[in-house]
Parts: C-alpha cells; structure tokens; sequence
C-alpha cells in the first residue's frame, strides 16, 4: 500500500505533524469506521468518518465519530445553511478525488466547507481517513480547524 495519497501531500505542503496507521480494509463490513477503529485498536470515540453532502445545493464535508450519526439539521446550522442531505457516492468520489471508502478531508479536488464534531476537540489527536481505504491518519484534531478552516459544532447524535 503506498503511503503517498493526495491527503499526506497536502498535509506535508503543510507541515503538518501526523502518523499514518494502516490496517486490512473490509469492504463487507457492516460499518467501515467501526471496523476501522476495532481492527486499529483505537476507540471508536476518537475514529472519525468523512462525510461528503449537499447543503443548500452546494457540496460541504462533515466528520464525525464512526460510533455517531450525523445530525443533517445541526451540520447545515453550524454551517450557516438551511438544508444538508448526503451526497451521492459517485459526486463524492467526483468531487474528492477519492474512492468512497477512503475519503479524507485533506487533498480533496475541490476546496469545500468544512463542518467538525466538537467532540473531536476533546481529544489530543484523532483518526481519520488517510485518502485511501485501509489509511488511516492520525493528529491533532485542531489542524483540521484551522488547515480546512472547518467549524466545529455539535453535529452527530447517537452512540
């Protein structure tokens, strides 16, 4: 597997600190990121999903904890629209860049707003996809506030 992805890229550009974790990808799992965070041995509280939608008509990005659902009302709140629906896979991975599975929200094609579980902020570093399935990167949750200039809220529920 290589290590490279247009995620780690831009987050070298960046020099931005992180560690990469890779671990065996199921794609019949029921739930990807719960599988993720069991197979990496890592607590699902602190392993996030990337999330492509549509809000207001126009695409966005939403991480959350593998273990909780998005809220759509709370995220098009904290992102100052009125409606947020999934997008579907192929606009996802069209406007990525990435195969859905292995979404980050760095190095994506297209510069989208960015929408961040406040309970991310909780922890010292999290997980979140690394840009391909089975990579996982691992930092400080507030270099995604300020590297994707993402708004932080309260926008899962469940778990």
């Amino acid at each position: 597997m290589s290590r490279a992805t247009h995620a780690t890229r831009s987050l070298d550009a960046a020099r931005i600190d992180y560690r990469l974790h890779a671990y065996d990808y199921d794609p019949d799992a029921a739930n990807i990121g719960q599988h993720a965070a069991a197979a990496t041995g890592i607590e699902p509280a602190r392993m996030f999903k990337t999330l492509m939608l549509e809000l207001d008509g126009k695409p966005a990005c939403a991480i959350v904890p593998v273990a909780r659902e998005l809220a759509l009302k709370k995220l098009a709140a904290t992102l100052g629209g009125k409606h947020a629906c999934l997008m579907p896979a192929a606009s996802a991975e069209r406007i990525t860049g990435y195969h859905v599975g292995g979404i980050s929200p760095f190095g994506q094609k297209k510069r989208v707003p960015v929408a961040l579980d406040d309970s991310a902020l909780e922890y010292p570093t999290i997980w979140c996809n690394g840009g391909q399935r089975g990579l996982m990167i691992e930092l400080d949750p507030r270099v995604i506030v300020q590297l994707l200039d993402a708004r932080s809220g309260a926008i899962s529920s469940g778990g």
